[in-house]
């Protein structure tokens, strides 16, 4: 078994290897296999109160790319090339009382029923008390923050085996939300665009090195 210090090794090797990719090799394809891991950290990752307000559409179809690319001006490079091309939606109305609710704690978390029940009443109180319940935006704010942990681990578990990436949210999200309701992929408003990640292998290395600030200008200890 790797020992504690060469996992933080390799961990901050994947961190400095990472970049936000413009364009990959299109000659270049990601596994099935490699991808599923990619897939199954996003499954993985954590959620406020365990909802996971989610879904990811991994857009393979040339056509649809090709509409998606014409209202996302910060994709223009990576949608042509990129291996594999991923929407990651955040749900609409992710209501302490919405049927999904109820659904997910019977089905995911096979909660016995009273257990259930006395729990959306915190999961109300939570609401209510972050004013997630004052209207849809925040609603659909709170849930897209919860996209962006699936989106970071996504990101991190693909340079770890050496996969680049690259987070994306220059788009007009009204226009995509649009295309991907007219394929009927947004389950009748249940879901919104939220964020884009291209993956694949990079087309040529950074220009330059990673920069970042230093520890001392981004931590204080209290």
């Amino acid at each position: 078994m790797m020992d504690i210090n060469a996992i933080k090794e390799v961990v901050i090797k994947a961190q400095n290897f990472r970049f936000a990719t413009k364009e990959f090799d299109k000659t270049k394809k990601i596994s099935e296999e490699d991808f599923q891991y990619i897939l199954e950290n996003a499954r993985l990752s954590p959620s406020s109160i365990g909802l996971e307000p989610w879904k990811f559409l991994v857009i393979q179809d040339e056509e649809l790319r090709s509409k998606i690319r014409e209202v996302s001006w910060g994709a223009q490079g990576q949608l042509p090339t990129a291996s594999h091309f991923v929407l990651i939606l955040a749900r609409t109305k992710a209501t302490y009382d919405a049927d999904f609710v109820k659904k997910h704690m019977e089905e995911v978390k096979k909660m016995p029923p009273e257990f259930a029940e006395s729990l959306l009443g915190r999961y109300k109180d939570f609401q209510e008390e972050f004013g997630l319940l004052d209207n849809e935006k925040a609603l659909f704010d709170w849930s897209s923050k919860q996209t962006y942990i699936a989106l970071a681990n996504m990101m991190t578990s693909a340079a770890l085996i050496g996969i680049d990436s690259c987070p994306i949210e220059g788009f007009d999200p009204a226009a995509v939300n649009k295309i991907l309701e007219e394929r009927n992929l947004l389950e009748n408003g249940e879901f919104a665009i939220s964020v884009m990640a291209a993956f694949g292998y990079r087309a040529a290395d950074p220009s330059r090195p990673k920069t970042r600030s230093e520890m001392k200008d981004i931590v204080e200890w209290i």
